[in-house]
């Protein structure tokens, strides 16, 4: 199975992370009443504006299978928290609430 996180600005659709296209690494936890995201970035000139606007992030892992339809899931943020260690090269991002869908149940 291949899988890709994706961490994107909501209101303007700016990519902070592509897993597949950085060629990142992340882990996917439950975590309490939510899910916990590790990722490592492999560029961290943009976590400053990441950290800003991280009331207003959306992220999505699409899960890839040889013999099935791609599943997406569309993770929510809200309150976070979101975090950076720079001395780690970290960020830490808790969703409190997610959406399972398959994307072609969505075509006209």
């Amino acid at each position: 199975m291949k899988e890709t996180l994706i961490i994107k600005h909501a209101v303007g659709g700016r990519i902070f992370i592509d897993s597949t296209k950085q060629g990142i690494k992340f882990t996917l936890e439950k975590a309490g009443e939510g899910w916990k995201f590790t990722v490592h970035p492999a560029d961290n000139s943009n976590m400053a504006e990441l950290l800003r606007l991280k009331e207003e992030l959306n992220v999505f892992v699409f899960q890839e299978l040889a013999d099935q339809p791609t599943r997406k899931t569309w993770f929510y943020v809200n309150e976070g928290p979101v975090e950076y260690d720079p001395e780690h090269n970290r960020l830490t991002v808790y969703a409190q609430s997610r959406i399972d869908y398959q994307p072609e149940n969505f075509l006209s």
